[in-house]
């Protein structure tokens, strides 16, 4: 005999559209604490809720949240995420500027992109609104999205942060990689060029998701060139800004860095988040691969702001990663360390007890509703893709 609960999963079908709002209003926090109620009759109720998605506001918003816990399972998220034409349902209603659920969306495609296949959506074409004058491929859309409707330009009901996790997750494969990478045609810029604006945004979940794309992007060694080029892409004023705080440096320093850091005001702080601090230094430390890369960082004095990073930032992960890139900053290419105890004033600064930092996002963390749901992740010296 049906459990009351089930009773109500059956309910999320109804004909009557007053029905329909009670039962999925009133399932919402069950799908964070009994998702086995929607995985009943071959996952018939997760075919509801899809079809909801194209509801009245309410009712679409409220199927919306319980896909989104619900995509935490493996099984439920490739059927979200393997249906194509679900896909293609919800990339109608992201871009169109008068959905009021839109950011519920960019967290529902954050999410599927855990799945792998996901990155089809490279590759699929649909006419985008005029509103938005974008290409014809979804990605392109997307980033459109991402980088016009920042603070609700596009659509006032959305902000579209969390497609940045999308693309984190995106730029973990190979095809991500090039994209990000490769001039667009319709528009003759650099699909990264538009993310890397944001490594100083007001919201915390843009930041995070832009810098795990640039940490992601950093792994394809043979572009490192045109990363750091400052005719290219440029990149390393936008990852070391978010890092420098008001400190002064030495006069020769200061005029070995890069102009953007030279003329910083007195009220300039680092990101309060310890997290995206390590994703950016992370970065800075794929960039030191090669010797091109090394002689660069070395040449703009990156150094001098990594130790004031270490110096003040209480954080274990902050700190190991400073002292990796420290070590390979101050030795020369013979493989011995420099002499002048740089390395040796980090490593006698006291460090603070703390936990291990919390999963970055595009690499692990859900987008949740009600409910946050990090958890610790054991990491090596090996700089991994997040």
């Amino acid at each position: 005999m049906p459990t009351h609960l089930e009773e109500l999963v059956d309910f999320i079908s109804h004909g009557n559209t007053q029905v329909r709002q009670l039962a999925v209003e009133n399932l919402v926090p069950y799908s964070l604490s009994q998702p086995a109620i929607f995985k009943t009759n071959q996952l018939l109720p997760i075919k509801d809720l899809k079809l909801l998605v194209r509801d009245y506001k309410q009712i679409a918003k409220d199927a919306l949240t319980i896909l989104i816990n619900l995509s935490a399972d493996r099984e439920i998220l490739q059927n979200l995420a393997s249906d194509k034409e679900f896909v293609r349902t919800i990339l109608n209603r992201i871009t169109n500027p008068a959905e009021p659920n839109a950011n519920l969306i960019s967290m529902l495609l954050a999410n599927l992109a855990k799945y792998d296949e996901l990155k089809d959506i490279l590759t699929v074409e649909r006419p985008a609104p005029k509103e938005l004058a974008s290409n014809n491929r979804a990605i392109d859309q997307l980033l459109d999205l991402f980088v016009k409707g920042a603070d609700g330009t596009y659509n006032k009901a959305a902000d579209f942060d969390y497609l940045s996790y999308l693309f984190a997750d995106l730029a973990k494969h190979e095809e991500g990689r090039t994209y990000f990478l490769t001039k667009q045609e319709y528009d003759g810029v650099i699909p990264l060029t538009k993310m890397i604006v944001f490594t100083e945004h007001k919201s915390d979940v843009r930041r995070k998701g832009v810098a795990s794309t640039i940490k992601n992007v950093a792994f394809e060694i043979d572009s490192h060139s045109e990363l750091m080029a400052e005719d290219e892409i440029n990149i390393l004023p936008y990852l070391l800004l978010p890092i420098t705080g008001n400190e002064e440096y030495d006069e020769e320093d200061t005029l070995s860095m890069l102009p953007d850091l030279q003329l910083l005001p007195p009220d300039k702080k680092r990101d309060s988040d310890p997290t995206i601090i390590q994703t950016h230094i992370e970065t800075l430390m794929l960039l030191t691969t090669t010797r091109h890369g090394r002689d660069i960082l070395r040449e703009i004095k990156v150094y001098p702001i990594i130790r004031e990073t270490h110096l003040r930032i209480e954080d274990e992960g902050v700190r190991e990663i400073c002292e990796r890139l420290v070590q390979v900053l101050m030795r020369d290419e013979e493989g011995e360390e420099k002499v002048d105890g740089g390395m040796k004033a980090l490593e006698h600064r006291p460090n603070k007890d703390s936990e291990r930092p919390k999963a970055m996002p595009g690499g692990g963390s859900w987008a949740k509703i009600e409910q946050e749901d990090e958890e610790d992740e054991d990491e090596d010296d090996k700089i991994v893709e997040v």
